[in-house]
């Protein structure tokens, strides 16, 4: 068996031999024809109708194809059809081609690369016939005109760049058609108009850049649709109305850059889901309040931005350790208070921080991460002495503007800090100087044509610094960080030749900041001067080319005042650089102190000419004195007043009564000195206007142009030539109240600031009637948009923000400013609403600054009936909680949609806080809501009606204080019942009187029900 096995096998081993010779002949015939097929096939060749357009494209552009992917004239061929890595592919221009269309034989061009080649003219219409393009980069050229509608053709893209060029018009619509897109990159062009709606088809679309490109209008809701958006920035253009709420539905996003916009506040506290963001940058929001609550989610950011939002609110209530690989974190020019706490200054990978220009106050904490390279606290209100940590080698530190203590520290910090702390300049009072000019960057002195010396400004100020020279002449203050800048230079250099230039040396040099430039003068003699700014851009050249599409754009101040918004020294020069240009602007010097401050506010191109290269330069600047000097910078004249007396003298003796009526018209004068110059010292920081300016910008105080009568005397809206609109106040000089009380307004609002608070522009002290300059608020008062007599339409949410808004201001009045304040008038009236009916409080005419240690502050009772608490009417018994009671009718009247007293109503309703009373012990309190609010929130609701009458309570002691009152409304507080009716109200009803005539017979405390402990 196994022999026959064995037989049979070797007879089966044979047959199949046979047979796998037979199958590899067979093998072998078939390759061989295929390859002789192969052979004799051609090489696959590019769709003759690209062929002709690719030609065509270049030879308009003038652009000459690379011999290594077009050999022989056949572009797809050579590296344009291998494979290897597109975006490392060093060749351009370029192409890449796909050649598996019919059988291998016909190739399509799938990608274009004309990149940075400065190409000029328009996008030809050739291109529409590479039909199959996934990929075009034409990116860096100078391409004009509009982008054309065929775009819509290329359904096969997937990544689309046509930025920094200036192309111009509206975005077509038809960039709705390419729903395969990952990537639309637009930026830095000069596109009118809205975002097309049809963008929302982009759901595959991971990456949009639209920053400076000219867009304006509401950033649209389509955007809500690109839920797969991992990239999303949007800076510097001319977006409006409110942060779209939906960004926090973009979970996905890992970077967005909203900054140099003019969108309102809040930011939304939907941002909170986008857990995934490492880069985060918003900036300059034009009004509205936001928090800081929704980043406590982000713990992935690398870089955390929120510059110039408007956030106010506690740093202390954020736990910035759970942020472990943030390296910058910008919170600067906001409203944030309390301490600066440890666990910033704890995080391992911050290299940069920046929180000046806020309100934090207290003590530096003990310990700094050894990571931190540059700490920003300038004007902020910092008190106490210097940590160990402020003098580190490798820290970049400035603390300008605060109310350190230098102690000990004072050799081992930066020279002059002491001149730049707050309200303490050098020189107060004892002026030495009468002018200084520089040349800004400059690393010589350098003397002008007019003789004028301009002192060398060479010092490396880097990310957060401060510079004050040795004579103490001027000082120079920087702040900021170049974002993705490989090398941020803040002192730049030109060996251009400049056109208008008297002095060319000045324009060699320029001083640049990422962020915030400020220029001091110390010991100035006080009075008028000019300042004269000098600027030149020489870093965009005037050719056509990309890098002449940069813009450098930001906003010029002078002792505080705005002069220039959005200044951008090219535009101003005509459109040319290397072209000089002077600014000039009068400035009031009122302590010896002059601040020239260039600010940017997210305006103008980030990459031109490369990555990180933005904001304020200035080549030059001098300021001269408008008057003749009595010092002599440096060296003050000696024997003036000796020899004025002596002359004096000399003429009482020669001249006799005239001489008597010489000292006399002397001695007046110098009491009108006198009294301007306690006027300058109260006004402070805000400006001062002289009474031609304002003749100006109200048209002569035309009739037409009055917008309300208050205590002083009619209010005027008037235009300031840099745009900014105004209400000037009047004082009248048939008003009682008279200068004294005008001294106490400007001194009281100079004082505090807070969003809640009107703000003061500056007054005018050269008029026969002083005026007070506020910004104009275009909603007018409360009690026109409550009575009915504006065309505003509160709904419940608006009445209950206005409400809290305002217990909020008087808080700060009461409790947080470095003053306590009186306010003594609340009164629907004086609360105005700005454009997002942000309530402020106005007219502090009747405030008075109130001293702890006293009850009484002044025999003369101020204010307007129906808002008088009982104790302040009747025995002129003044504190805080005259305000809270007042407050607590206005809260009701905002409820109700009413005044409190109005005797066109029935009986039972004529005074307000009598018929609330009915309604709450019926049980039904919300009955005197207005009947215009279809839909409200009753818990709401009802806490705000229980509040309003825990701050009517008869008894002040009764009263919550401000702070307590805000902490009731927002809920964080339970508001407790009220048992007890006051018995000002129940003895106003027993004599049938009515509330206003009752504040004159008598108030006492009701001993009965329960004590509310308040």
């Amino acid at each position: 068996m196994r022999r026959h096995s064995s037989s049979s096998s070797s007879r089966g081993g044979g047959g199949g031999l046979g047979g796998l010779l037979v199958w590899v002949v067979a093998v072998v015939v078939v390759c061989s024809w295929r390859i002789a097929a192969a052979q004799a096939q051609p090489p696959p060749k590019t769709d003759p109708i690209e062929v002709s357009a690719l030609n065509t494209i270049m030879g308009r552009w003038g652009v000459k194809a690379s011999s290594e992917w077009n050999i022989s004239g056949e572009p797809c061929s050579g590296v344009a059809s291998d494979v290897s890595d597109w975006d490392n592919y060093p060749k351009n221009p370029a192409i890449k081609c796909d050649c598996s269309f019919n059988n291998n034989t016909i190739c399509h061009i799938i990608k274009l690369r004309v990149y940075e080649l400065n190409i000029v003219g328009q996008i030809p219409a050739e291109l529409q016939n590479l039909t199959y393009l996934q990929d075009l980069n034409l990116n860096h050229n100078y391409l004009t005109g509009a982008i054309p509608s065929f775009i819509g053709k290329f359904t096969f893209m997937k990544y689309l760049g046509l930025g920094f060029n200036p192309l111009s018009g509206q975005l077509p619509k038809e960039l709705g058609n390419l729903t395969n897109l990952l990537s639309l990159g637009i930026s830095l062009n000069n596109f009118t108009g809205e975002l097309p709606e049809e963008l929302g088809n982009l759901t595959k679309l991971e990456q949009l850049y639209i920053d400076s490109s000219g867009f304006s209008g509401p950033f649209p809701s389509m955007i809500s649709k690109l839920k797969n958006l991992k990239f999303l920035k949007a800076s510097d253009n001319e977006f409006t109305g409110k942060l779209p709420d939906y960004l926090g539905s973009l979970t996905k996003l890992e970077d967005l850059t909203f900054q140099g916009n003019s969108f309102e506040g809040p930011i939304p506290a939907s941002l909170s889901n986008l857990t995934k963001l490492t880069n985060l940058r918003i900036g300059d929001i034009v009004n509205g309040s936001s928090s800081l609550a929704f980043i406590s989610n982000l713990t992935s950011l690398s870089h955390l931005v929120l510059r110039n939002c408007r956030i106010s609110g506690n740093l202390e209530a954020v736990d910035f350790s759970i942020f472990p690989t943030l390296t910058l974190l910008d919170l600067s020019f906001n409203n944030i208070t309390g301490q600066v706490p440890q666990s910033i200054l704890n995080l391992g990978a911050l290299q940069f921080l920046f929180l000046g220009n806020n309100s934090l106050k207290g003590s530096l904490p003990d310990a700094i991460s050894s990571s931190l390279k540059a700490v920003d606290f300038s004007y902020n209100y910092l008190t106490g002495t210097f940590p160990s940590w402020a003098t580190h080698n490798n820290l970049q530190l400035n603390l300008v503007a605060n109310n350190l203590v230098l102690g000990s520290t004072k050799s081992s910090i930066p020279a002059g800090l002491n001149c730049l702390q707050q309200d303490t300049p050098c020189f107060l009072g004892t002026p030495k100087y009468y002018s200084f000019a520089v040349d800004c960057g400059g690393n010589i002195s350098t003397e002008g044509s007019d003789n004028t010396i301009y002192e060398a400004d060479a010092t490396d100020l880097g990310y957060a610094s401060y510079y004050v020279t040795d004579q103490t002449r001027w000082g120079v203050s920087n702040v900021g960080n170049f974002f993705q800048a490989t090398n941020g230079m803040n002192i730049i250099y030109s060996s251009q030749d400049f056109q208008n230039a008297v002095d060319s040396k000045l324009f060699e040099t320029a001083r640049m900041s990422a962020s915030s430039l400020r220029y001091y003068g110390f010991g100035l003699e006080n009075g008028n001067y000019t300042v004269r700014l000098q600027f030149a851009e020489f870093a965009f050249p005037d050719t056509k080319t990309w890098l002449s599409l940069g813009r450098r754009v930001f906003d010029i101040y002078v002792q505080g005042a705005l002069k220039e918004k959005n200044f951008d020294i090219r535009k101003t020069a005509g459109g040319k650089s290397f072209t000089t240009i002077n600014r000039t602007y009068t400035a009031t010097v009122l302590k010896n102190f002059l601040e020239i401050h260039l600010f940017w506010a997210g305006k103008g191109t980030s990459a031109i000419p490369t990555q990180g290269y933005y904001g304020p330069m200035i080549s030059a600047l001098s300021v001269t004195p408008n008057f003749t000097p009595t010092v002599r910078n440096g060296v003050p004249k000696n024997g003036i007043k000796a020899g004025t007396i002596a002359g004096i003298l000399t003429g009482v003796s020669v001249i006799g009564l005239a001489g008597l009526f010489g000292i006399f018209m002397w001695i007046k004068k110098r009491r009108m000195a006198q009294q301007n110059e306690e006027l300058y010292n109260l006004v402070g920081r805000p400006d001062v206007f002289s009474n031609t300016e304002l003749k100006l910008a109200t048209d002569n105080f035309s009739s037409q142009n009055i917008i309300g009568e208050g205590g002083y005397g009619p209010v005027y809206k008037g235009k300031l030539p840099d745009g900014r609109v105004i209400a000037v106040k009047q004082l009248s000089e048939s008003s009682h109240q008279g200068k004294s009380q005008f001294v106490t307004e400007v001194a009281t609002i100079s004082a505090v600031q807070h969003r809640n608070l009107v703000k003061l522009h500056g007054c005018c002290i050269d008029s026969k009637t002083p005026l007070l300059v506020y910004e104009y608020l275009e909603n007018g008062s409360l009690d026109r948009a409550i009575f009915g007599h504006s065309s505003l339409n509160l709904d419940w949410v608006m009445r209950f923000e206005i409400i809290l808004g305002i217990a909020r201001g008087l808080s700060y009045l009461h409790e947080e400013s470095s003053v306590c304040i009186v306010h003594r008038d609340i009164k629907a009236s004086n609360i105005l609403l700005d454009t997002a009916l942000t309530p402020k409080i106005s007219d502090f005419g009747l405030a008075k600054l109130y001293d702890e240690k006293q009850t009484h502050v002044s025999t003369r009772i101020a204010g307007t009936f129906g808002y008088l608490a009982p104790e302040y009417a009747m025995r002129g018994h003044l504190t805080q909680k005259a305000d809270v009671f007042a407050f607590g009718v206005v809260m009701l009247e905002t409820l109700a949609g009413r005044s409190n007293t109005n005797s066109s109503l029935e009986q039972s309703k004529i005074y307000l806080l009598e018929w609330v009373w009915e309604q709450y012990e019926k049980e039904q309190a919300l009955r005197i809501l207005d009947p215009s609010l279809k839909e409200f929130n009753r818990d709401e609701a009802l806490r705000v009606i229980r509040v309003a009458l825990i701050c009517t309570q008869g008894s002040p002691h009764q009263r919550p204080p401000m702070s307590k009152v805000v902490a009731m409304l927002t809920g964080e507080v339970e508001a407790p019942e009220v048992f007890t009716k006051p018995s000002y109200i129940t003895e106003s009803q027993m004599m049938d009187g009515n509330y206003a005539t009752s504040s004159y017979l008598g108030f006492t405390t009701s001993t009965g029900g329960t004590s509310l402990n308040l």
